[in-house]
């Protein structure tokens, strides 16, 4: 799946951000303010942003570690990254971008306070495998933060699963070129486990002492929170 999936981010990657934009209503904005939020990361820390794309969470959490702090983001598919040194620069921050295999991180064990990952874990091989690598990069006591897409119910489940089925490929192909990618991103979304589900996951991986889940936007996302041993 990773060859494919690389190489579906690859074609996407230049009108990923506007597209993002443009599908999300400027909502993913508020969910990864409150994953860095969650992280409790503060000034000096140090910060691995995992499936990094074209760096939005990265930059978010360099703004919350200041100067003092090291950022790094780290994606598995380099023209996911291009963009990303420059929208550093352009706000004047420093952030060290790298290709690099979530599932192995060229990390040595316990470098980081948080490593996070947003909507990418859904992406992996093996989510169990990335949960327990990016725990080792992480000291004890430090902080996984995830950010993914849920699945809500209710009425307001209804109306999402019709949006992301059917005009999410429509405005996502007509933006990018690629309907088909705007097809696979809301069905791996509908079938990747979410709330009580994914902490199954962090628990298969024996990498954390807590755990925690917290829904936004009724159940559309989630931010996971877990507690490196």
């Amino acid at each position: 799946m990773s060859t494919e999936v690389r190489e579906m981010f690859s074609s996407i990657a230049t009108k990923y951000d506007v597209t993002n934009e443009v599908l999300s209503f400027g909502i993913h904005r508020l969910w990864r303010r409150k994953a860095v939020r969650l992280s409790t990361a503060k000034e000096g820390d140090r910060v691995l942003d995992c499936a990094s794309g074209t760096g939005d969470l990265a930059l978010a959490f360099k703004r919350k570690v200041g100067v003092s702090g090291r950022v790094v983001g780290t994606d598995f598919c380099p023209e996911m990254l291009e963009s990303a040194p420059a929208k550093a620069e352009k706000e004047g921050l420093q952030v060290d971008f790298q290709v690099a295999d979530a599932m192995d991180l060229p990390f040595a064990a316990d470098s980081f306070d948080v490593a996070s990952i947003s909507f990418g874990i859904r992406n992996v091989d093996d989510p169990v495998k990335c949960l327990k690598e990016m725990a080792r990069v992480v000291r004890p006591g430090g902080h996984v933060v995830v950010l993914e897409f849920g699945q809500p119910t209710g009425a307001f489940g209804a109306l999402f699963r019709f949006y992301s089925k059917t005009v999410m490929p429509t405005i996502g192909g007509l933006l990018t070129g690629n309907r088909a990618a705007y097809q696979y991103l809301p069905k791996t979304s509908a079938a990747f486990p979410a709330g009580d589900k994914f902490l199954e996951l962090m628990d298969q991986s024996g990498a954390y002492a807590a755990k925690s889940a917290h829904a936004l936007t009724f159940g559309t996302a989630y931010v996971y929170v877990g507690t490196v041993r």
